[in-house]
């Protein structure tokens, strides 16, 4: 009888494991602790918990997230809302369907010796801009100031950065894009103390842009699986945020044992862990309103060349995070 109950038992767990649904995740970037709560989610099995089988799809300079799931190969992605917007507006349908991060990390690193200790004295200055989306809160926070990105006695010159510290180190500009968990460290590990550098956080300067969010195409909320699937997913990804939050370096190992480049360190990530879990603080997944307005006030401020022309209608939902988060 006891063989019966075991076979029985254990196909039972075959049928459960074979039930588990497929969810792919595209990420923004490379495998770092940006995305910690994912790996630690399918690490501590919070995944499995929710019948979920999930695969995380490293990014990358070659990869853009928003062609990845036009094309089918991804069920839901992690990106900046500046760039789904833009998306939006040119025909792919992205919705916002959870927010982990509640603040940005994005910023400008300055050299003091440059003089700077206000955005007033940005003018006659060279600034590094990162671009492909991500230059608009910078374009959008110039207009406000009235300070002309075209160069000039009043105005600043742009430099369009790479995705490295480069051009502060080589003193090509006097100040360069950076986040606060990734490249302000790198230029710390280049030998600039930190009282050498100035920096201006746009979350401080309040033309912060909400970053990686959770997005999908949006004729998929309107079958029923899917949407389960969200649910679960997102309940289940929120469960590895809060743990990461609490257990930052054992998250930074996690990740390192996930990143199979090799490129990451294990001093860089616990680094990284630290200062990602106070732009997740706070957040328990639901999209704010006041952040998605800010960051569309934002948007449209960005002088003449506005990443959006008009306020997006239906870009995110509370649809799945209302469920996820009962």
């Amino acid at each position: 009888m006891k063989w019966t109950v075991s076979v029985l038992a254990a196909g039972l767990m075959a049928t459960a494991a074979q039930a588990a649904d497929d969810v792919t995740l595209q990420l923004k970037w490379v495998t770092q602790a940006q995305f910690a709560g994912y790996y630690v989610a399918k690490d501590k099995g919070f995944y499995d918990e929710e019948g979920l089988n999930v695969t995380i799809l490293p990014g990358g300079p070659d990869i853009a997230p928003t062609q990845v799931i036009a094309g089918g190969g991804a069920d839901v992605m992690i990106d900046w809302m500046p760039s789904a917007l833009a998306a939006r507006e040119k025909g792919l349908p992205l919705v916002n369907i959870a927010q982990p991060f509640k603040s940005s990390g994005m910023m400008l690193t300055c050299l003091k010796e440059t003089g700077i200790t206000s955005p007033e004295d940005f003018k006659g200055k060279t600034l590094g801009v990162w671009f492909f989306g991500n230059e608009y809160p910078f374009l959008s926070w110039m207009s406000q100031l009235g300070i002309p990105t075209t160069g000039g006695a009043d105005g600043v010159e742009v430099l369009k950065q790479g995705f490295n510290v480069d051009p502060l180190l080589q003193k090509q500009a006097a100040c360069i894009s950076t986040m606060t968990y990734n490249e302000y460290w790198q230029v710390i590990d280049a030998g600039i103390g930190a009282d050498d550098l100035v920096t201006f956080k746009y979350q401080d300067m309040g033309v912060a842009t909400m970053e990686d969010g959770l997005y999908v195409l949006e004729d998929n909320l309107k079958d029923a699986a899917f949407e389960d699937k969200m649910v679960r997913f997102v309940r289940a990804s929120m469960k590895g945020w809060k743990w990461a939050e609490e257990n930052p370096d054992d998250a930074a190992m996690i990740v390192l044992d996930n990143d199979e480049t090799g490129a990451q360190t294990e001093a860089h990530q616990k680094r990284m862990m630290g200062e990602v879990a106070k732009l997740t603080a706070g957040s328990n997944g639901a999209l704010d309103p006041a952040d998605y307005e800010r960051t569309v006030a934002t948007l449209l401020a960005g002088g003449s060349d506005p990443v959006i022309s008009k306020a997006p209608e239906g870009a995110w939902t509370h649809q799945i995070t209302d469920k996820a988060l009962q």
